[in-house]
């Protein structure tokens, strides 16, 4: 059963690898990198700030804590105990998959990090904002971006879906924890 779900992985993988061209692997390129979001990052910091105003300097910690806690968990913990190769290191699909600008990854892939991070920011500005649009946007942002390490071939499908899971369930422990110490400590930064 195992072995069936990894085949359907990989299979899956090569297909949504395989649909790219000169201009696409550009916009996934782009897409995947982390410097190019850093003024959405502002602008969403801008509106906490402007609704939260004091408890934003809390919300802002427990951000840059959940990404670093995701970011370690997916890194340093789950990638290292499982040791599954990404799809452009692994021997059986190597040669097969499309890589962009030689960008092949550290060894192991599962679970993504990019995935990991971008769902807890998602999740946890979500539940945060309360807004429909809002929720909807960032989450289809946190897909896309995840969607993009498919493009550029360093990450199956279920690294994704790893990834993602690690994000939303670190966000939704930390958004709990936050309304704990906000319900517990009445003061103004929470």
């Amino acid at each position: 059963m195992f072995d069936k779900i990894i085949q359907l992985d990989k299979s899956l993988f090569l297909h949504l690898n395989g649909f790219h061209s000169e201009t696409s692997d550009f916009i996934w390129w782009w897409i995947s990198s982390k410097v190019i979001w850093i003024p959405l990052y502002i602008i969403i910091l801008y509106f906490i700030i402007k609704k939260f105003q004091w408890r934003s300097i809390t919300i802002t910690l427990i951000i840059i804590l959940g990404v670093a806690i995701t970011d370690q968990i997916s890194s340093s913990i789950i990638k290292e105990l499982v040791h599954r190769l990404r799809p452009s290191h692994n021997p059986e699909i190597s040669q097969i998959v499309h890589i962009v600008n030689d960008y092949r990854g550290g060894m192991f892939g599962f679970v993504s990090s990019h995935a990991a991070n971008t769902f807890i920011f998602a999740t946890f500005t979500s539940l945060l904002f309360k807004n429909k649009w809002f929720t909807i946007s960032i989450l289809l942002w946190a897909t896309i971006v995840s969607y993009s390490r498919i493009a550029i071939g360093v990450h199956y499908p279920l690294d994704i879906i790893g990834g993602a899971f690690v994000g939303i369930s670190v966000s939704l422990m930390l958004y709990l924890l936050y309304k704990i110490i906000k319900n517990r400590i009445k003061t103004k930064y929470f």
